[in-house]
């Protein structure tokens, strides 16, 4: 007869249609701790299930508007932090594309996101990221700096999509199909992997600041108006990277 720990050995290794065998070949073993091997890991497919099932309701959008040909989600980051650019990204996945966890970036953690974006960038037809400077947000706004990098992500696509799924917004300058969707990044997960994108981007650039500019503690709130980052506005003054439109009220 097999050890547990072999027993637990050969579960860890499994994939989910030989976990299945292992149920039936182990179900009439009546060692308590077989038992709660096979407890935890039906536990384990039931939530992939369920993960699966969720990536399944997400792909709604991409398999309603697959007849226009290669469909593209876009987000962007940074609308509204005091200091930084903002980021669009752009993102084409193929058909029944499956990133376990993929949604909308707020909902995941920092480091489900860093785990995420390689997994995007492998697996997707393509991928581009587009932004707009402090300055340049500055210069035309931040509404039509975010529009701004977000042409630059969807030009940067290679090949060139069909349709563009937005969260929200319908782009002006763009010819291609447009869909807005309201909350997109949370229903469709082409928008949801787009919004990594972006996120993840823009995130990695404020800690390069944070490198070059400790004082104001970019790593921490990425730019938005956190007491400590005001605080920090008001004893050290704007930084070059500070959207002279947005900190009025604090210098």
């Amino acid at each position: 007869m097999k050890s547990i720990s072999e027993i637990r050995k050969e579960f860890a290794q499994a994939g989910d249609a030989q976990l299945l065998e292992l149920f039936a070949e182990y179900a009439d073993d009546e060692r308590a701790g077989v038992a709660g091997l096979i407890a935890q890991y039906q536990k384990k497919l039931e939530k992939l299930a369920a993960e699966r099932k969720r990536l399944d309701a997400m792909r709604r959008y991409e398999r309603e508007y697959a007849h226009y040909g290669l469909v593209c989600g876009i987000d962007e980051a940074g609308r509204g932090p005091l200091a930084g650019p903002v980021v669009a990204g752009a993102v084409i996945l193929p058909e029944d594309c499956e990133i376990l966890y993929l949604n909308d970036s707020k909902q995941l953690s920092e480091k489900r996101r860093e785990a995420l974006i390689d997994e995007i960038k492998e697996k997707a037809v393509a991928w581009g990221v587009g932004m707009a400077s402090p300055a340049r947000i500055d210069e035309i706004n931040i509404l039509q700096a975010t529009y701004e990098a977000m042409r630059q992500a969807v030009s940067a696509l290679d090949p060139a999509p069909q349709v563009l799924l937005n969260d929200a917004v319908r782009i002006p300058g763009i010819a291609l199909p447009q869909v807005p969707i309201i909350k997109g990044d949370a229903k469709s997960l082409s928008i949801a992997a787009a919004s990594v994108l972006a996120k993840v981007t823009r995130d990695r650039l404020m800690r390069d600041y944070d490198r070059i500019m400790p004082e104001y503690g970019f790593a921490a709130h990425k730019g938005y108006g956190s007491a400590a980052h005001i605080e920090a506005l008001k004893k050290y003054g704007p930084s070059p990277i500070h959207r002279k439109s947005f900190i009025g009220n604090f210098v």
